[in-house]
């Protein structure tokens, strides 16, 4: 029997999410990657089982993957996006927040997208239409909140506005204190957090098109009815780049503003 778009990407990032599930606490060999950054046993056996189950069903389909990089022919104009954990370093010191992401771009757009947490059993999701959790089989809305007044602030690099902005100069920035509460996870489990009410916001810089860590949670983020922007408040992958994401309106302009004061004062 086939299977649709929608489901097949929350039965791969499952069966990622299973596999670091198995592995956690376990002893994880390190394949060492660039500038400190490494893969772990579990990072590659997780990819490896999500390929399995897109391959199975899309055989066709062009995959860009962390580990593995670019596989398959292409040329249907439909490519999935394959993180199978987001937060090696937290996994590798048994800290349980990660999260497994793959999302499906056909032509410019996302068009399906699942963000799991392996350790919550949690699958966030999307098909354009809505944003969803998937808890014991049973799918819930997700709905937006800056009720939390929490924003999670990555702060691994790259930088390519460090000349004139830092998300850690945000940390110091008074307007910053007196009207949010910073939170630092280092996943993108946190981007899928503020589709689902968990936080109120989140900010990184860096190019993200393409970007196997942020595509499906840009895409629940943005199906959910948040506000996304890049850094400079302009549409996604244009101008300064980086994200802006939000989950009202108010919430997004005061931080455009603490963004903008930042960028005016070093520029």
């Amino acid at each position: 029997m086939s299977i649709n778009d929608r489901d097949l990407v929350i039965e791969a990032a499952a069966a990622g999410a299973a596999v670091v599930r198995s592995h956690y606490g376990t002893s994880l060999t390190r394949y060492g990657k660039s500038a400190g950054d490494f893969a772990t046993t579990a990072d590659i056996e997780a990819e490896k089982a999500i390929l399995d189950v897109l391959r199975a069903a899309r055989p066709a389909d062009l995959v860009l993957a962390e580990e593995s990089g670019r596989t398959g022919t292409g040329g249907n104009g439909r490519t999935w996006l394959v993180d199978p954990l987001c937060g090696t370093l937290n996994y590798a010191v048994r800290n349980m927040l990660v999260s497994v992401n793959v999302a499906l771009r056909t032509g410019t757009q996302v068009v399906v997208a699942a963000s799991a947490d392996p350790f919550a059993d949690e699958v966030f999701w999307t098909d354009g239409a809505g944003a969803h959790v998937r808890r014991g089989g049973v799918d819930e809305r997700l709905a937006p909140s800056a009720e939390s007044g929490l924003v999670d602030v990555n702060l691994d690099p790259p930088f390519p506005n460090e000349r004139t902005f830092r998300a850690a100069r945000l940390l110091a920035d008074q307007g910053f204190i007196e009207r949010f509460r910073p939170r630092v996870v280092s996943t993108t489990l946190a981007v899928a957090w503020v589709a689902a009410g968990r936080r109120a916001a989140y900010v990184t810089d860096g190019h993200l098109r393409d970007s196997v860590h942020f595509a499906a949670g840009i895409a629940l983020c943005a199906a959910a009815g948040c506000v996304v922007t890049g850094i400079d408040g302009r549409p996604l992958h244009t101008g300064a780049g980086g994200l802006v994401v939000a989950a009202d309106a108010p919430t997004h302009a005061a931080l455009l503003a603490l963004v903008e004061s930042q960028r005016a004062g070093l520029g």
